[in-house]
Protein backbone atom coordinates (compact mmCIF):
# COMPACT_ATOMS: atom_id res chain seq x y z
CA UNK A 1 0.00 0.00 0.00
CA UNK A 2 2.03 2.94 -1.34
CA UNK A 3 1.79 5.92 -2.78
CA UNK A 4 4.38 8.29 -4.49
CA UNK A 5 4.82 12.12 -3.70
CA UNK A 6 6.48 14.49 -3.82
CA UNK A 7 5.55 17.97 -2.50
CA UNK A 8 6.52 21.65 -1.60
CA UNK A 9 4.60 22.99 1.94
CA UNK A 10 4.61 26.68 1.38
CA UNK A 11 4.12 26.72 -2.22
CA UNK A 12 1.12 24.98 -2.36
CA UNK A 13 -0.80 26.63 1.04
CA UNK A 14 0.50 29.58 0.50
CA UNK A 15 3.78 31.46 1.48
CA UNK A 16 1.98 33.43 3.97
CA UNK A 17 1.22 30.97 6.07
CA UNK A 18 5.01 30.31 5.87
CA UNK A 19 6.19 33.74 6.52
CA UNK A 20 3.80 34.85 9.42
CA UNK A 21 1.16 37.34 7.30
CA UNK A 22 -1.19 35.53 7.39
CA UNK A 23 -4.38 35.96 9.80
CA UNK A 24 -2.47 35.04 13.61
CA UNK A 25 -5.49 32.27 14.47
CA UNK A 26 -5.22 30.46 11.42
CA UNK A 27 -3.18 26.99 12.64
CA UNK A 28 -1.10 25.51 9.66
CA UNK A 29 -2.33 22.38 9.86
CA UNK A 30 -6.02 23.20 9.59
CA UNK A 31 -4.97 25.85 6.56
CA UNK A 32 -2.84 22.47 4.84
CA UNK A 33 -5.95 20.45 5.20
CA UNK A 34 -8.30 23.16 3.84
CA UNK A 35 -6.02 23.14 0.78
CA UNK A 36 -6.36 19.71 0.19
CA UNK A 37 -10.28 19.53 1.10
CA UNK A 38 -10.27 22.48 -1.46
CA UNK A 39 -8.29 20.55 -4.26
CA UNK A 40 -11.18 18.04 -4.40
CA UNK A 41 -10.17 15.19 -1.31
CA UNK A 42 -13.73 14.91 0.14
CA UNK A 43 -12.95 14.43 3.84
CA UNK A 44 -9.90 14.99 6.12
CA UNK A 45 -9.13 14.67 9.92
CA UNK A 46 -6.24 14.86 11.78
CA UNK A 47 -4.90 14.82 15.24
CA UNK A 48 -1.76 15.90 17.13
CA UNK A 49 -1.20 16.21 21.09
CA UNK A 50 -2.18 19.65 21.09
CA UNK A 51 -4.71 19.85 18.12
CA UNK A 52 -7.63 18.42 16.14
CA UNK A 53 -8.66 19.70 13.03
CA UNK A 54 -11.63 18.57 10.09
CA UNK A 55 -12.15 19.39 6.72
CA UNK A 56 -14.26 19.06 3.94
CA UNK A 57 -17.60 16.44 4.33
CA UNK A 58 -18.43 13.75 6.16
CA UNK A 59 -20.58 11.77 4.19
CA UNK A 60 -20.85 12.95 0.35
CA UNK A 61 -24.20 14.87 -0.06
CA UNK A 62 -24.32 16.10 3.22
CA UNK A 63 -22.96 19.29 5.04
CA UNK A 64 -21.87 18.05 8.34
CA UNK A 65 -17.96 17.73 8.55
CA UNK A 66 -15.66 14.51 9.60
CA UNK A 67 -15.43 13.41 12.89
CA UNK A 68 -11.93 13.79 14.52
CA UNK A 69 -12.83 11.16 17.27
CA UNK A 70 -14.21 9.06 14.24
CA UNK A 71 -12.97 5.29 12.63
CA UNK A 72 -11.52 4.96 9.67
CA UNK A 73 -10.02 1.84 8.05
CA UNK A 74 -6.16 2.55 9.08
CA UNK A 75 -4.92 0.26 6.25
CA UNK A 76 -1.18 -0.47 6.28
CA UNK A 77 -0.87 0.96 9.57
CA UNK A 78 -2.13 -2.07 10.83
CA UNK A 79 1.36 -3.88 10.45
CA UNK A 80 3.01 -1.94 13.16
CA UNK A 81 0.19 -3.50 15.01
CA UNK A 82 0.71 -6.99 13.79
CA UNK A 83 4.54 -6.88 14.33
CA UNK A 84 4.27 -5.39 17.92
CA UNK A 85 2.46 -8.61 18.50
CA UNK A 86 4.98 -10.97 16.89
CA UNK A 87 8.20 -9.10 19.00
CA UNK A 88 6.12 -9.23 22.53
CA UNK A 89 6.27 -13.28 21.56
CA UNK A 90 9.66 -12.78 20.76
CA UNK A 91 10.08 -11.15 23.92
CA UNK A 92 8.55 -14.29 25.59
CA UNK A 93 10.77 -16.56 24.08
CA UNK A 94 7.86 -17.74 21.85
CA UNK A 95 9.42 -17.38 18.30
CA UNK A 96 12.60 -16.04 17.54
CA UNK A 97 13.11 -13.68 14.77
CA UNK A 98 15.63 -16.14 13.11
CA UNK A 99 12.99 -18.91 12.99
CA UNK A 100 12.26 -20.46 9.62
CA UNK A 101 8.75 -19.77 8.67
CA UNK A 102 8.33 -23.16 6.77
CA UNK A 103 9.05 -24.95 10.05
CA UNK A 104 6.55 -23.03 12.33
CA UNK A 105 3.85 -22.93 9.78
CA UNK A 106 4.23 -26.29 7.80
CA UNK A 107 2.49 -26.54 4.24
CA UNK A 108 2.20 -22.58 4.16
CA UNK A 109 4.81 -21.37 2.14
CA UNK A 110 5.65 -23.41 -1.16
CA UNK A 111 9.10 -22.25 -1.10
CA UNK A 112 12.22 -24.48 -0.81
CA UNK A 113 13.82 -21.60 0.40
CA UNK A 114 14.03 -20.55 4.17
CA UNK A 115 12.23 -17.44 4.84
CA UNK A 116 12.50 -16.12 8.88
CA UNK A 117 10.47 -14.03 10.44
CA UNK A 118 12.45 -10.84 10.73
CA UNK A 119 12.90 -11.18 6.66
CA UNK A 120 8.64 -10.90 6.68
CA UNK A 121 8.55 -8.32 9.35
CA UNK A 122 11.12 -6.14 7.27
CA UNK A 123 9.63 -7.01 3.55
CA UNK A 124 12.84 -8.40 2.82
CA UNK A 125 11.28 -12.12 2.21
CA UNK A 126 10.69 -11.97 -1.24
CA UNK A 127 7.18 -13.06 -0.76
CA UNK A 128 4.63 -11.87 -3.66
CA UNK A 129 3.19 -8.85 -2.53
CA UNK A 130 -0.12 -9.91 -3.30
CA UNK A 131 -3.15 -11.94 -4.61
CA UNK A 132 -1.75 -13.47 -7.74
CA UNK A 133 -3.60 -11.00 -10.97
CA UNK A 134 -6.68 -13.13 -11.70
CA UNK A 135 -7.24 -13.58 -8.15
CA UNK A 136 -7.51 -9.58 -7.01
CA UNK A 137 -8.70 -7.05 -8.10
CA UNK A 138 -8.44 -7.33 -12.06
CA UNK A 139 -10.21 -3.28 -12.19
CA UNK A 140 -11.29 -0.14 -10.21
CA UNK A 141 -15.05 -1.48 -11.19
CA UNK A 142 -13.87 -4.92 -9.48
CA UNK A 143 -13.42 -2.76 -5.96
CA UNK A 144 -16.46 -2.34 -6.35
CA UNK A 145 -18.25 -5.42 -7.08
CA UNK A 146 -15.75 -7.49 -4.83
CA UNK A 147 -17.04 -5.79 -1.73
CA UNK A 148 -18.04 -8.71 -0.38
CA UNK A 149 -15.58 -11.01 -1.18
CA UNK A 150 -14.39 -13.58 1.95
CA UNK A 151 -10.64 -14.65 1.77
CA UNK A 152 -9.76 -17.07 4.36
CA UNK A 153 -5.94 -15.77 5.52
CA UNK A 154 -4.50 -19.28 4.44
CA UNK A 155 -6.00 -19.38 1.15
CA UNK A 156 -5.04 -15.47 0.38
CA UNK A 157 -1.16 -16.61 1.25
CA UNK A 158 -1.75 -19.74 -1.06
CA UNK A 159 -3.48 -17.84 -4.30
CA UNK A 160 -0.67 -15.24 -4.01
CA UNK A 161 2.85 -17.88 -3.98
CA UNK A 162 1.50 -19.23 -6.66
CA UNK A 163 3.90 -16.94 -7.79
CA UNK A 164 7.51 -17.33 -7.61
CA UNK A 165 9.48 -15.26 -4.84
CA UNK A 166 10.41 -12.23 -5.88
CA UNK A 167 14.78 -12.80 -5.26
CA UNK A 168 16.42 -14.54 -2.69
CA UNK A 169 15.01 -14.14 0.88
CA UNK A 170 17.25 -11.39 2.60
CA UNK A 171 19.27 -9.87 -0.16
CA UNK A 172 16.80 -7.30 -1.46
CA UNK A 173 13.61 -5.45 -0.36
CA UNK A 174 10.03 -5.53 -1.41
CA UNK A 175 6.69 -4.67 0.19
CA UNK A 176 4.49 -7.73 0.84
CA UNK A 177 1.23 -7.56 2.22
CA UNK A 178 1.05 -11.74 1.66
CA UNK A 179 4.07 -11.83 3.76
CA UNK A 180 2.32 -9.80 6.95
CA UNK A 181 -0.68 -12.15 6.88
CA UNK A 182 1.53 -14.98 6.95
CA UNK A 183 3.02 -12.94 10.09
CA UNK A 184 -1.22 -13.22 11.37
CA UNK A 185 -1.36 -16.76 10.64
CA UNK A 186 2.04 -17.14 12.90
CA UNK A 187 0.42 -15.12 15.94
CA UNK A 188 -2.31 -17.26 15.81
CA UNK A 189 -0.52 -20.68 15.48
CA UNK A 190 1.27 -19.61 18.81
CA UNK A 191 -1.12 -18.27 20.86
CA UNK A 192 -3.75 -20.79 20.04
CA UNK A 193 -6.00 -17.66 19.72
CA UNK A 194 -7.78 -15.69 16.83
CA UNK A 195 -5.85 -12.82 15.50
CA UNK A 196 -8.58 -10.12 16.89
CA UNK A 197 -8.55 -11.80 20.10
CA UNK A 198 -4.23 -11.52 20.70
CA UNK A 199 -4.78 -7.62 19.61
CA UNK A 200 -7.47 -7.09 22.15
CA UNK A 201 -5.65 -8.73 24.66
CA UNK A 202 -2.24 -7.68 24.22
CA UNK A 203 -2.37 -3.91 22.80
CA UNK A 204 -6.18 -2.39 22.62
CA UNK A 205 -7.36 -3.32 26.23
CA UNK A 206 -4.31 -2.43 28.23
CA UNK A 207 -4.15 0.58 26.50
CA UNK A 208 -7.85 1.31 26.35
CA UNK A 209 -8.06 1.92 22.58
CA UNK A 210 -11.90 1.59 22.65
CA UNK A 211 -12.02 2.41 18.79
CA UNK A 212 -9.25 -0.07 17.54
CA UNK A 213 -10.36 -3.15 16.33
CA UNK A 214 -9.67 -6.43 13.89
CA UNK A 215 -13.02 -6.77 12.15
CA UNK A 216 -12.46 -9.84 10.52
CA UNK A 217 -15.88 -10.55 8.14
CA UNK A 218 -17.57 -7.85 9.15
CA UNK A 219 -18.10 -5.04 6.83
CA UNK A 220 -19.65 -2.11 8.22
CA UNK A 221 -17.38 1.10 9.98
CA UNK A 222 -19.50 1.90 12.83
CA UNK A 223 -18.86 5.65 14.23
CA UNK A 224 -17.25 6.10 11.11
CA UNK A 225 -15.36 9.55 10.95
CA UNK A 226 -16.23 9.68 6.99
CA UNK A 227 -16.64 7.83 4.53
CA UNK A 228 -14.07 6.65 2.06
CA UNK A 229 -14.74 7.28 -1.72
CA UNK A 230 -12.90 6.35 -5.07
CA UNK A 231 -13.49 7.42 -8.82
CA UNK A 232 -14.21 3.20 -9.81
CA UNK A 233 -16.10 4.66 -13.12
CA UNK A 234 -15.35 6.95 -15.66
CA UNK A 235 -16.84 10.80 -15.22
CA UNK A 236 -19.17 11.94 -15.15
CA UNK A 237 -19.81 8.86 -12.57
CA UNK A 238 -19.89 9.71 -9.02
CA UNK A 239 -17.34 8.55 -7.10
CA UNK A 240 -18.52 5.15 -5.42
CA UNK A 241 -18.94 4.74 -1.64
CA UNK A 242 -16.47 1.85 -0.43
CA UNK A 243 -17.13 2.39 3.28
CA UNK A 244 -19.08 -0.86 3.65
CA UNK A 245 -15.98 -3.60 2.59
CA UNK A 246 -15.05 -6.81 3.64
CA UNK A 247 -10.90 -6.68 3.82
CA UNK A 248 -10.43 -10.28 4.82
CA UNK A 249 -7.66 -10.33 1.90
CA UNK A 250 -5.44 -7.87 4.37
CA UNK A 251 -5.99 -10.24 7.43
CA UNK A 252 -2.27 -9.25 9.25
CA UNK A 253 -1.33 -6.64 6.43
CA UNK A 254 -4.08 -3.97 6.54
CA UNK A 255 -7.62 -4.93 8.30
CA UNK A 256 -7.46 -2.69 11.75
CA UNK A 257 -9.67 -0.37 12.11
CA UNK A 258 -8.86 2.79 14.68
CA UNK A 259 -9.02 6.56 15.37
CA UNK A 260 -6.47 9.04 15.26
CA UNK A 261 -6.81 9.39 18.66
CA UNK A 262 -6.12 5.99 19.05
CA UNK A 263 -3.30 5.84 16.50
CA UNK A 264 -1.69 8.12 18.64
CA UNK A 265 -1.82 6.38 21.69
CA UNK A 266 -0.60 3.51 20.45
CA UNK A 267 2.71 4.84 19.06
CA UNK A 268 3.22 6.91 21.67
CA UNK A 269 3.16 4.17 24.00
CA UNK A 270 5.02 1.88 21.50
CA UNK A 271 7.88 4.38 21.35
CA UNK A 272 7.95 4.95 25.44
CA UNK A 273 8.32 1.23 26.32
CA UNK A 274 5.46 0.33 27.52
CA UNK A 275 4.20 -2.46 24.93
CA UNK A 276 7.57 -4.06 24.09
CA UNK A 277 10.95 -4.92 26.32
CA UNK A 278 13.95 -2.43 25.32
CA UNK A 279 15.56 -5.68 23.40
CA UNK A 280 12.57 -5.84 21.02
CA UNK A 281 12.10 -2.40 20.25
CA UNK A 282 15.42 -2.19 19.54
CA UNK A 283 15.41 -4.79 17.69
CA UNK A 284 11.88 -2.67 15.86
CA UNK A 285 14.08 0.43 14.68
CA UNK A 286 16.85 -1.64 12.95
CA UNK A 287 15.96 -0.30 9.55
CA UNK A 288 17.07 -1.20 6.10
CA UNK A 289 16.42 0.91 2.61
CA UNK A 290 13.22 0.47 1.09
CA UNK A 291 14.51 0.24 -2.37
CA UNK A 292 12.02 -1.76 -3.97
CA UNK A 293 12.25 -4.29 -6.69
CA UNK A 294 9.98 -3.12 -8.99
CA UNK A 295 9.24 0.86 -7.89
CA UNK A 296 12.98 1.60 -6.92
CA UNK A 297 13.92 3.72 -4.20
CA UNK A 298 10.62 4.71 -1.58
CA UNK A 299 12.61 7.57 0.01
CA UNK A 300 12.67 5.57 3.76
CA UNK A 301 14.12 3.37 5.35
CA UNK A 302 12.16 0.45 7.22
CA UNK A 303 12.60 -1.80 10.27
CA UNK A 304 10.47 -4.35 11.55
CA UNK A 305 6.63 -3.06 11.05
CA UNK A 306 7.93 0.65 11.28
CA UNK A 307 8.75 3.22 8.53
CA UNK A 308 11.64 6.00 9.62
CA UNK A 309 11.51 8.98 7.58
CA UNK A 310 14.46 12.15 7.84
CA UNK A 311 12.05 15.09 6.71
CA UNK A 312 15.42 17.36 7.97
CA UNK A 313 16.20 18.58 4.34
CA UNK A 314 12.39 19.68 4.26
CA UNK A 315 12.40 21.49 7.87
CA UNK A 316 15.65 22.64 7.69
CA UNK A 317 16.50 21.46 11.03
CA UNK A 318 16.72 17.21 12.37
CA UNK A 319 13.29 16.09 12.12
CA UNK A 320 13.57 12.39 11.85
CA UNK A 321 9.71 10.21 12.08
CA UNK A 322 8.44 6.76 12.83
CA UNK A 323 5.43 5.51 12.02
CA UNK A 324 3.79 3.96 9.34
CA UNK A 325 1.50 5.09 6.68
CA UNK A 326 -1.82 3.33 5.08
CA UNK A 327 -3.53 3.24 1.75
CA UNK A 328 -6.74 1.44 1.25
CA UNK A 329 -9.61 2.37 -1.10
CA UNK A 330 -10.79 5.72 0.56
CA UNK A 331 -8.91 5.52 3.15
CA UNK A 332 -5.70 7.16 2.70
CA UNK A 333 -3.59 7.23 6.69
CA UNK A 334 -0.64 8.77 8.13
CA UNK A 335 0.75 8.40 11.97
CA UNK A 336 3.95 9.54 13.12
CA UNK A 337 5.93 10.30 15.57
CA UNK A 338 8.59 12.32 16.21
CA UNK A 339 12.09 10.58 17.07
CA UNK A 340 12.54 12.99 20.32
CA UNK A 341 10.00 15.53 21.35
CA UNK A 342 6.07 15.42 21.45
CA UNK A 343 5.52 16.55 17.89
CA UNK A 344 2.83 13.26 16.61
CA UNK A 345 -0.19 13.27 13.97
CA UNK A 346 -2.93 10.67 12.41
CA UNK A 347 -3.91 11.96 9.34
CA UNK A 348 -6.96 10.60 7.16
CA UNK A 349 -7.95 11.70 3.62
CA UNK A 350 -10.76 10.03 2.26
CA UNK A 351 -9.68 9.18 -1.46
CA UNK A 352 -7.05 7.10 -2.24
CA UNK A 353 -6.64 4.98 -5.55
CA UNK A 354 -7.88 7.55 -7.66
CA UNK A 355 -6.68 10.70 -5.99
CA UNK A 356 -5.09 12.91 -8.81
CA UNK A 357 -1.65 14.19 -8.18
CA UNK A 358 -2.43 17.73 -6.88
CA UNK A 359 -4.71 15.50 -4.14
CA UNK A 360 -2.19 13.13 -3.24
CA UNK A 361 0.02 15.97 -2.25
CA UNK A 362 -2.04 17.94 -0.45
CA UNK A 363 -3.50 15.40 1.73
CA UNK A 364 0.12 15.16 3.17
CA UNK A 365 0.16 18.60 4.24
CA UNK A 366 -1.03 18.42 7.50
CA UNK A 367 1.66 15.60 8.89
CA UNK A 368 4.60 18.11 7.21
CA UNK A 369 2.58 21.17 8.69
CA UNK A 370 3.19 18.95 12.39
CA UNK A 371 6.77 18.42 12.20
CA UNK A 372 7.99 21.49 9.73
CA UNK A 373 6.56 24.68 12.15
CA UNK A 374 8.97 26.81 10.01
CA UNK A 375 10.06 25.36 7.15
CA UNK A 376 12.00 27.73 4.52
CA UNK A 377 9.79 28.87 1.90
CA UNK A 378 12.66 28.28 -0.34
CA UNK A 379 12.91 24.78 0.89
CA UNK A 380 10.77 21.72 -1.38
CA UNK A 381 10.41 18.58 0.51
CA UNK A 382 12.76 15.44 -1.23
CA UNK A 383 10.44 13.60 -3.24
CA UNK A 384 9.65 10.41 -1.27
CA UNK A 385 6.47 6.93 -1.21
CA UNK A 386 4.56 5.89 1.33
Amino acid sequence: MRRSIGFVLCAVIGAALCTGTAHATTDPRQAAMDAAVASGVPGMVAVAPDWRGAGGVRQAGGTGKPDPSGRFRIASVSKSFVATLVLQLVGEHRVSLDDVVQDRLPGLLPYPEPITVRQLLQHTSGVPRDLAPEDGWGSLPEIDTERFVHFDAAEQVRLSTKQPLLFKPGTKWSYSNTGYNVLGLLVEKITHQPLARVLAGRITGPLGLRDTFHPGDFPFLPHAAAHGYEQLYPAPHARTDVTTYNYSRYFGAGQIVSSAGDLNRFFRALFDGKLLPPAQLAEMKKTVRAVDVTFGDMGLDYGLGLMKLDLGAACGKPAVVWGHAGDLPGFNTLSFVADSGPKQISTLATVDLTANKEQALKRQLPFVAEFCAAPSPARPLFPMSL
